[in-house]
C-alpha cells in the first residue's frame, strides 16, 4: 500500500454504478480520490465518504480546480471526452480513461467482448451461459449488470464476457479480446457522437487489440469495422482473423441460415446445426444474435453441443422481444428495452404481421424514416406517444 504522503490522486468524474466501481478499485490500489458529479445529489456520495472520508469533492457542477494534483481521471461512460473539465485534463497531460480501461491493465484470465446497437446484451448473456453450460467458470457484466471493475474483485474466472457501449469504447486502449463482436450499426447516440461515422469509428475500437473478430456482413457499418482506422492513429490495427455471420445470405458468412425440407437453419461454414423452430426465441434479428455467439463461442474453445443446448433453452431477456401473453386472440409482446429505429425495426419484422404498435419518447436525434419501411405491411396501427410523438407520425405518414 502506499503511503499516504505520496498516494497519487484519481479524479473519478461521474458517480454512477461504473464511477463507484472505479473509486473502489482505486481506493483498493492506494489511490487517494477525488470526484465529482454534474447532478447535485448523485446517489453514491455516502459511498465515496465511507471509502475515503477525506476525499476532495464537487456536486452539481463539473469543477476544473478538483484537476490540481490529479495524476488520473477516470470518466464514467456517461461522460462526453469533449467536456470541458476532460479537454482541460488533456491539455495538463493528465490521462484520462475509462473503467474498462483499468479493468483491461488487470484482468487475469481471456476476454470475449460484444458490441453494436441492438442484440449486445443478448448476445452477452448467451456466450455466458454458453460458457457456464460447458463447465467453464464464467463472469459476465460491463455494460450489461456488474461493472467490469467489480468482476475483478471476485474470484477469477476461466473467461470474461464484457458487453461494451461505444461510450466504454472511445476510453479504452489496451483491451486485448479472445473474440470480440459488433452486431450491427443503426443510428443511436448521434446526440453524443455528431454523426454516423464518429459512432462507427468509437465502436470499431473493439477491434484494436482482438484475437478473432466476429463481423454482421449483412450490415455495411460493421462489416468494414475491422479496417477501420480512428483519426489517423496508424497504431491501430485490425484483428488478427475476421469471421462474418449472416442471416441475409451474404457471401464469405462462415455463421448463416440454410434451408432444409421447409425450414431454416442456423449453419456453420455450411453445415445445419439448429433448426430455428428449435429456438424460444424468435424473429431474424434474435437468428442473428444466435449466430454471433455461437461464432464468439467457437471463437473460445467452447464445444458445440453445449452451445446448442442453450439455444434451444434461453428465453430471451426481459423487455426485449418478450413474450407477456394472450388475451383474446391478441398476443402481447414486451420490446420496451428497444430505445431506437434499428431496434424497434428488426423486432417488427422478427413478428408476424398485423401488429398493433405502441411506440414513442425520445428519439435522440434519431432519423425515424427508416422506420416507415419496416412497418409497412405489418403494423396495422401505431399508437404513439411521449416527447417525439408528432416526429414520428410524420415520418410514417
Amino acid at each position: 500500500m502506499t503511503s499516504a504522503a505520496s498516494a497519487p490522486r484519481a479524479l473519478i468524474v461521474g458517480l454512477g454504478k461504473s464511477g463507484l466501481s472505479a473509486a473502489r478499485h482505486l481506493s483498493a490500489r492506494g489511490w487517494d480520490l477525488a470526484v465529482t458529479d454534474s447532478r447535485e445529489s448523485p446517489p453514491g456520495q455516502s459511498a465515496v465518504r465511507a471509502l475515503q472520508p477525506g476525499a476532495r469533492a464537487a456536486y452539481g457542477r463539473f469543477d476544473l480546480s478538483l484537476l490540481d494534483g490529479v495524476a488520473l481521471v477516470v470518466a464514467s461512460p456517461g461522460v462526453a471526452l469533449d467536456e470541458p473539465l476532460m479537454i482541460a485534463a488533456r491539455e495538463r497531460g493528465i490521462e484520462v480513461v475509462g473503467d474498462v480501461e483499468l479493468f483491461a491493465r488487470e484482468a487475469p484470465a481471456p476476454v470475449v467482448g460484444i458490441t453494436g446497437t441492438n442484440g449486445k446484451s443478448t448476445v452477452t448473456t448467451l456466450v455466458g451461459r454458453m460458457a457456464l453450460r460447458s463447465g467453464r467458470r464464467v463472469a459476465v457484466g460491463g455494460n450489461l449488470g456488474t461493472p467490469v471493475l467489480d468482476l475483478l474483485a471476485q474470484s477469477t474466472p476461466e473467461l470474461y464476457v464484457i458487453e461494451l457501449s461505444s461510450f466504454q469504447l472511445e476510453s479504452t486502449s489496451s483491451l486485448r479480446l479472445l473474440a470480440g463482436a459488433a452486431l450491427n450499426l443503426t443510428a443511436d447516440h448521434l446526440d453524443r457522437h455528431g454523426s454516423m461515422q464518429a459512432y462507427c469509428a468509437a465502436k470499431a475500437r473493439i477491434f484494436r487489440h482482438c484475437a478473432t473478430a466476429v463481423v454482421n456482413y449483412d450490415d455495411p457499418w460493421t462489416r468494414s469495422m475491422p479496417e477501420v482506422v480512428v483519426g489517423g492513429d496508424s497504431s491501430l490495427r485490425g484483428a488478427e482473423r475476421v469471421v462474418g455471420f449472416s442471416v441475409a445470405g451474404a457471401s464469405g458468412a462462415d455463421y448463416s441460415l440454410v434451408e432444409r425440407q421447409g425450414e431454416r437453419w442456423l449453419a456453420i461454414r455450411g453445415t445445419p446445426v439448429l433448426a430455428l423452430s428449435a429456438m424460444r426465441i424468435a424473429g431474424l434479428h434474435n437468428a442473428a444474435n444466435a449466430l454471433a455467439a455461437l461464432a464468439l463461442g467457437e471463437a473460445s474453445g467452447l464445444p458445440l453441443p453445449p452451445m446448442l443446448e442453450e439455444l434451444r433453452e434461453f428465453t430471451g431477456l426481459a423487455h426485449r422481444s418478450q413474450w407477456v401473453g394472450e388475451k383474446r386472440g391478441v398476443r402481447y409482446i414486451n420490446d420496451s428495452k428497444g430505445t431506437n429505429v434499428g431496434a424497434t425495426a428488426a423486432a417488427v419484422r422478427g413478428m408476424p404481421g398485423n401488429l398493433l404498435l405502441i411506440a414513442g419518447g425520445d428519439g435522440k436525434g434519431q432519423d425515424f424514416a427508416p422506420l416507415a419501411e419496416a412497418l409497412q405491411g405489418r403494423v396495422r396501427r401505431a399508437l404513439l406517444i411521449g416527447r417525439d410523438a408528432m416526429r414520428l407520425a410524420a415520418a410514417l405518414e
